[in-house]
């Protein structure tokens, strides 16, 4: 049940935003300068990153739905045009698919090939018992880069979003996912 009194978001639930967000984007990076090194072994050594930060966004990504659960959330701002909110309600539910599934995808296309994943030299991730299919755990990485792409687009829409309810609907937008700034009543 939402709390209708709220207009910020709860602490805990900007710290899982703002961490999950700059891992995200990171974590596109890290895959955009792995395509383009010519040098096949740091190429690997950049997705050997990519993919323990995957498995690190998964994790938080978990914990961020577990804190979403037990505190509630604040309605969205009552000025939203109806399909406004079907489309903020809609990219969310998009959001923690792809939050979810990218990183599940990553892990059993690697098991599907045989790999492990190493966390950041700390231990290994071990191939999930899949067996082992390269050509299906190819036709998954394909669709974890498509899921990546698409991804990186509907940020930007969620961006332009928050900035247009913040500096022209003058609703709160992006403050309402900061411990500062102006949340109308």
């Amino acid at each position: 049940m939402a709390d209708t009194t709220a207009r910020r978001y709860s602490i805990g639930a900007m710290i899982f935003h703002w961490t999950i967000a700059v891992a995200v984007i990171w974590n596109w990076r890290l895959a955009e300068n792995a395509h383009h090194t010519d040098d096949r072994a740091q190429a690997m050594a950049i997705f050997a990153d990519h993919k323990a930060l995957g498995i690190t966004i998964l994790v938080l990504t978990v914990g961020r739905l577990l804190w979403r659960w037990t505190h509630p959330v604040p309605p969205l701002p009552s000025d939203l045009a109806g399909w406004e909110k079907a489309l903020a309600r809609t990219v969310h539910v998009i959001f923690y698919v792809l939050l979810i599934g990218l990183p599940l995808g990553g892990w059993m296309a690697n098991s599907l090939n045989g790999r492990d994943i190493d966390f950041f030299g700390l231990f290994t991730i071990p191939a999930l018992p899949i067996g082992t299919n390269e050509d299906l755990g190819g036709t998954i990485f394909d669709l974890h880069a498509l899921g990546g792409s698409i991804f990186i687009y509907l940020i930007a829409l969620h961006i332009l979003g928050a900035l247009k309810h913040t500096f022209f609907d003058k609703n709160g937008g992006i403050f309402r996912m900061l411990p500062f700034g102006k949340v109308p009543g």
